[in-house]
């Protein structure tokens, strides 16, 4: 039986890095035939490789991922991979198009493993259904829609990048001139100031409780005061105690 063949589009290096190790350790004999870095490099690829299955970032230089699909002619299998999760979902539900909404887990990439798998089985659909989609895509894509947060904080790691999911972020704090991101287990520091984050990360669970600090809402357990009136926030893990500021304070009065 020959070996299932594929290729990873994605202009961010890191993030095509994750992919494939996410794809090794969930379709171990999945064959990654290359990588690309924009639209154009993975029409080139398709072409001339012939893969099984493109993995396909949707927002690329060039040319996007909905593009390169529409110019396939259903050469392949299509897996959109995703940071934009208002594209018409719906529309990845049909045959052969699936998608992945970064940061991509293991229980979705098995999901969408066990249906490419299922799908390499069939006869894909009709060039002109597969059309059908990608307009529905594209038009979809073109519609107004609310702002959207950062999924990956990427920190310096020995000799390379290491991605952190922003779900595991308790919290961040200025130091000096760089900035600490700490989760329940480890600690890094990054750049990027906290004016910067706070318009970056979504305020429904990140909050500014002081000027150098920013708290993910769920790794809450209680706010006090201190004898001095001053409001202490306790983190359930790690186990720490962070200053609110007086100019922040109005977020937790009915706390």
């Amino acid at each position: 039986m020959l070996p299932i063949r594929a290729i990873i589009a994605d202009d961010e290096k890191a993030l095509r890095d994750y992919l494939r190790r996410q794809l090794e350790k969930t379709w171990p004999e999945l064959e990654i035939l290359a990588e690309a870095e924009n639209g154009r490099q993975a029409l080139s690829l398709i072409t001339s490789q012939k893969p099984d299955i493109a993995f396909l970032d949707i927002r690329m230089p060039g040319l996007s991922g909905i593009d390169v699909a529409s110019k396939m002619s259903g050469q392949c299998r299509i897996v959109f991979v995703t940071a934009y999760d208002q594209y018409a979902v719906d529309a990845f539900e049909k045959a052969a198009v699936d998608y992945l909404l970064k940061p991509v887990t293991s229980d979705r990439l098995e999901k969408t493993v066990a249906r490419l798998k299922a799908s390499l089985n069939t006869t894909p659909p009709p060039i002109r259904e597969l059309s059908d989609i990608l307009e529905t895509l594209r038009r979809s894509g073109q519609k107004n829609h609310p702002a959207q947060y950062l999924n990956w904080i990427r920190v310096q790691y020995r000799d390379g990048i290491r991605l952190i999911p922003v779900g595991d972020v308790c919290y961040f704090k200025a130091s000096d001139k760089y900035t600490v991101v700490r989760t329940q287990d480890q600690e890094a520091l990054i750049r990027k100031p906290i004016t910067t984050l706070v318009k970056e990360l979504d305020p429904s669970i990140f909050w500014q409780i002081h000027r150098s600090t920013i708290v993910n809402v769920k790794c809450i357990d209680k706010v006090s005061r201190s004898m001095t009136g001053q409001r202490l926030l306790k983190l359930k893990q790690p186990s720490e105690t962070l200053i609110i500021s007086r100019t922040y304070a109005h977020l937790f009065k009915q706390m």
